[in-house]
């Protein structure tokens, strides 16, 4: 479980970089981890329905080639987030992970929304 102390220091960080607002919407990322590919991909279709867009499904790097295979699935949402509403959005992410089985709910990342290049012509 990522603290909210954790989450604070990510915002202050962010607020000392100066570089975006976090009070406006953002496009946060979410990741998710398990051993078979398929579990993660049954679950796309449920995140979905919760208006996460699908972004990639796909097998992470490894050390060694005997390591476990271990698959991640990346969703994201443009939202506008506190460091509270954050905390919450992941205890929902960490139950939906457990609920569907999953290995791990990972966590997040966060970026500005990019607006596609038709639209600053």
């Amino acid at each position: 479980m990522i603290a909210r102390e954790i989450l604070q220091e990510m915002f202050d960080g962010i607020a000392e970089a100066g570089e975006w607002d976090m009070s406006e919407p953002m496009m946060w990322g979410y990741f998710f981890t398990h051993s078979n590919k398929d579990s993660l991909a049954r679950v796309v279709p449920l995140l979905r329905a919760r208006d996460y867009e699908f972004v990639d499904l796909y097998q992470g790097d490894k050390d060694d080639p005997s390591d476990v295979d271990l698959w991640w699935l990346h969703v994201q949402r443009v939202e506008a987030h506190s460091v509270d509403s954050l905390f919450a959005r992941n205890e929902q992410l960490y139950e939906f992970a457990t609920e569907h089985g999953l290995d791990s709910y990972d966590g997040m990342d966060v970026g500005p929304v990019e607006i596609p290049a038709e639209h600053n012509a």
